[in-house]
C-alpha cells in the first residue's frame, strides 16, 4: 500500500513535466514549419536530421526558425519564471514583471538608441537590458524599507511611478525624432521575436542562466517567506537578503526577455498561476513549471502571429495579450470576490 502511494505521488509529480515536455517539442518542430512560407512537418524535421544546405527550406530552418524558436522558448521561461518570483516576493497573484519598471526602463533606452540612430535588434538589445537593469535597482532602492511601512507596498508604488516617468520620456523621444524613430520603435515595441537569430541569442542565453540559477536556489526561503516574516526569520531566514536576490534574478530574468523581445505582457502572469493550481505553492516545483508554461505560452502566441495573418505576422507581444487579457480580466475579478 505504502508503495504504491509512492508511485501514485511519483506519477503525480512528473506527469505535469512530461505533459510540458511533449508539448514544448511538438510546438517547437510547428514553429520551424508555420511562417511567411510553410514547410511540411516531415522536411522540418529532415532540415534538423537529415541537413542539406543547397536545399532553400533546411536552411530558412537552420538560419531563420531554430534560433527564433529557441529564443521565444528562452525567453517564455525567463518571463515566467521572474512573473512566479514577482508573486511570491508580492504575496500578490496579480503581480507581473513589469511592477519592477522592468518594461519602461527597457522602453526608454530603446527609444534613446533609436533616437541616436541604432535600429538592429543586437545594437538596441544592449541599451534595453541596461535601461532594464537601471530601472530595477532604482525601484529596488527607492522601495527598500528605511524605519517603517511595507516593503511591497513601497517597490509597487516605486515602480508605478518610475514607470509612468519613464514612459512620458518614452513618448517626447518618440513624437519629437519623427515618422522615422517611430517605425523602429514601434516595431519593437510589440513583442517581436522576428529577425531576431543567433547574434541575440547567447548573450541574453547567459544572462537568463544566471537569472534562473539565482531564483532556483531560493525556493525554501521563498517558502519560508510565504509563511510571513516573523515565521522566516524563526526558520533562520533573511528576509532583506532573500528580497535582494529575488530582485536582482528578476532583473536580469525580465530585463533579458524584454531587452530581446520587447515588452511581452500577461506571460509573467498567466504562467505562474497556472503552474500554482498545477503543482501547489512548493517553490522546488512551482518555479520550474512557471518556467515551462511561459516557454509554452510564448512559442505558441509567436506560431499563431505568424499564422493568423500569413504571410504578414502578428507580434508575439500582441499575441500574447490577446490570450492573457481574458485570464488577467478573470483573476482581476475573483480576486474582488475573494476581498468582498
Amino acid at each position: 500500500m505504502l508503495l504504491r502511494t509512492h508511485t501514485a505521488s511519483h506519477r503525480s509529480r512528473t506527469t505535469p513535466w512530461l505533459v510540458a515536455s511533449a508539448l514544448l517539442l511538438f510546438l517547437g518542430l510547428v514553429s520551424f514549419a508555420v511562417g511567411s512560407k510553410n514547410i511540411s512537418l516531415a522536411e522540418s524535421w529532415q532540415a534538423l536530421a537529415a541537413f542539406n544546405p543547397a536545399n532553400n527550406n533546411h536552411l530558412l530552418v537552420r538560419e531563420l526558425r531554430i534560433p527564433r524558436t529557441l529564443l521565444a522558448i528562452v525567453v517564455g521561461a525567463a518571463l515566467g519564471l521572474a512573473g512566479a518570483l514577482m508573486q511570491s516576493m508580492t504575496r500578490n497573484p496579480l503581480a507581473e514583471p513589469g511592477l519592477l519598471g522592468v518594461n519602461a526602463g527597457a522602453a526608454f533606452a530603446v527609444a534613446v538608441a533609436i533616437t541616436l540612430g541604432v535600429v538592429q535588434p543586437v545594437g538596441y538589445m544592449f541599451f534595453a537590458f541596461a535601461g532594464a537593469g537601471a530601472a530595477s535597482v532604482l525601484v529596488y532602492l527607492l522601495g527598500s524599507r528605511h524605519r517603517a511601512g511595507n516593503d511591497v507596498v513601497r517597490l509597487v508604488l516605486a515602480g508605478a511611478g518610475l514607470s509612468v516617468m519613464l514612459m512620458a520620456g518614452t513618448q517626447v523621444l518618440i513624437i519629437g525624432g519623427g515618422s522615422e524613430v517611430h517605425a523602429h520603435f514601434a516595431a519593437w515595441a510589440t513583442g517581436s521575436l522576428q529577425g531576431r537569430g543567433y547574434d541575440v541569442l547567447p548573450i541574453v542565453s547567459i544572462v537568463i542562466l544566471l537569472g534562473v540559477l539565482l531564483a532556483l536556489s531560493l525556493s525554501r526561503e521563498l517558502d519560508g517567506l510565504a509563511l510571513g516574516e516573523d515565521s522566516a526569520r524563526a526558520l533562520g531566514i533573511n528576509p532583506t537578503r532573500t528580497w535582494f536576490i529575488s530582485s536582482l534574478a528578476v532583473m536580469l530574468l525580465a530585463g533579458a526577455a524584454t531587452a530581446a523581445a520587447g515588452p511581452i505582457s500577461f506571460i509573467g502572469l498567466a504562467a505562474p498561476h497556472a503552474a500554482r493550481m498545477i503543482v501547489g505553492p512548493h517553490h522546488v516545483r512551482f518555479l520550474p513549471l512557471s518556467m515551462a508554461l511561459g516557454a509554452l505560452v510564448l512559442l505558441l502566441a509567436d506560431i499563431l502571429g505568424r499564422a493568423i495573418v500569413a504571410p504578414m505576422e502578428l507580434g508575439a507581444g500582441a499575441m500574447s495579450a490577446l490570450i492573457g487579457a481574458p485570464l488577467f480580466i478573470f483573476l482581476a475579478r475573483r480576486k474582488l470576490k475573494a476581498g468582498r
